[in-house]
């Protein structure tokens, strides 16, 4: 059997969408994007400053949102500086509001 372009669109977009939930899917997250959003970049320990968690839970989470390309690292030894990835930011934004309208 045959998929469309649409078929296959969809069932792309739906694994997209599906991948930002998932690393959303965490109070902290969430308020690290947040945090991130009203900065240009951070580095991690900027990050264990503003939240009362370990630096290995912080460094756990940025992997998570790393990994579904909701942010994205700089190296800049010995640190990382970590930004959001603009571009899957907005695609994120726009798949969860097609999906909740």
């Amino acid at each position: 059997m045959k998929r469309s372009l649409e078929h296959i669109e969809y069932q792309e977009n739906t694994e997209v969408l599906a991948s930002f939930a998932k690393a959303l899917a965490h109070p902290t997250r969430i308020a690290i994007l947040k945090h991130l959003e009203n900065q240009s970049c951070c580095f991690t320990g900027d990050l264990v400053d503003v939240f009362p968690l370990a630096q290995s839970t912080i460094s756990q989470h940025l992997k998570e949102l790393k990994n579904a390309g909701l942010i994205q690292g700089e190296l800049k030894p010995p640190k990382i500086k970590y930004c959001i990835n603009q571009e899957n930011w907005n695609k994120a934004k726009g798949l969860f509001l097609e999906f909740f309208n």
